[in-house]
């Protein structure tokens, strides 16, 4: 059942949010420590199953409901296979890249979700928001500085995940329409940890320290609680109210990129995330206000 849209609930589901994004940041830290001793792959595949064991844990009731039922499952499938390749992708980028600056292109998504729903979804695009869309994309130039020695391949591996990620979002929001947020969950949960199991199989290696496993769990766990309160967050208060907060996910990023890895992002990277920031925020403005 939703809640009424009071300021109590906005404070709420604003706390929620805030732990979504730092669970977030956990998920990332850990990947970027695993990925390093272990096949990518296997880790994308062990975080998911996690995540679906959690799932399950939680929407239990709802699952033994006939919770997995869709009145979308060809969209519910698509969704559910984006997630293990974007995770794949991102873990990916993680073996090379600095946390910072996979979170940073990570931000050009709403520009990205803007420049897509004009074909898609028929919305109308003014001059203002061309202009915000043009100014993001400046920003994530600055971040990967093609042609320059501090370009990485690797920051193509995160352009394409934000790409992926936009369609992602505009899958989520056709679904909400017809599915609730915890069927989409569970498909989401159990779909990815399908679909990535048979490449992972085959590229078993299992882990030979404990740490490696509480690593593994505590990233599966991040995962999971991370989209669980998500969508909770959205039954405490509207997505115009929670969408802002999203930007003080580059601050966890930033903090234990630092703490773990003494990673400290140079000026190109905080100048362009700054840059995406502010072009991001300016589109959820405009369409908060619309």
């Amino acid at each position: 059942m939703l809640h009424l849209d009071t300021a109590k609930n906005r404070l709420v589901g604003i706390g929620l949010v805030s732990a979504t994004f730092f669970c977030f940041a956990v998920l990332d830290c850990g990947a970027k420590w695993l990925v390093h001793s272990l096949p990518v792959v296997l880790v994308v595949w062990l975080r998911f199953l996690v995540h679906a064991l959690l799932s399950a844990l939680l929407l239990a009731p709802r699952l033994a409901r006939g919770g997995l039922r869709s009145r979308r499952p060809g969209l519910q499938l698509l969704r559910a296979t984006f997630l293990p390749v974007m995770t794949g992708l991102n873990f990916w980028a993680l073996q090379y890249l600095q946390l910072a600056e996979t979170g940073s292109i990570q931000f050009s998504v709403p520009i990205i979700i803007a420049l897509l729903a004009a074909p898609m979804l028929g919305e109308r695009m003014d001059r203002a928001r061309w202009a915000a869309i043009a100014v993001g994309f400046a920003g994530v130039l600055i971040i990967v500085r093609p042609g320059t020695q501090g370009f990485h391949p690797a920051l193509l591996l995160s352009l394409i995940t934000a790409f992926l990620y936009a369609l992602f979002n505009l899958l989520t929001r056709q679904l909400a329409a017809h599915d609730t947020p915890e069927t989409t969950q569970l498909w989401s949960s159990f779909g990815a940890t399908a679909a990535i199991m048979p490449f992972a199989l085959a590229a078993w290696q299992a882990p030979s320290a404990a740490l490696q496993w509480a690593v593994l769990l505590l990233i599966g766990t991040a995962g999971g609680l991370g989209h669980y309160l998500l969508a909770l967050a959205h039954r405490y208060a509207p997505a115009s109210v929670l969408a802002p907060f999203l930007y003080q996910q580059i601050v966890w990023m930033m903090l234990l990129g630092y703490l773990v890895f003494g990673d400290v992002p140079d000026r190109a990277v905080v100048t362009g995330a700054a840059v995406v920031i502010a072009s991001g925020a300016y589109l959820l403005y405009r369409e908060k206000r619309s």
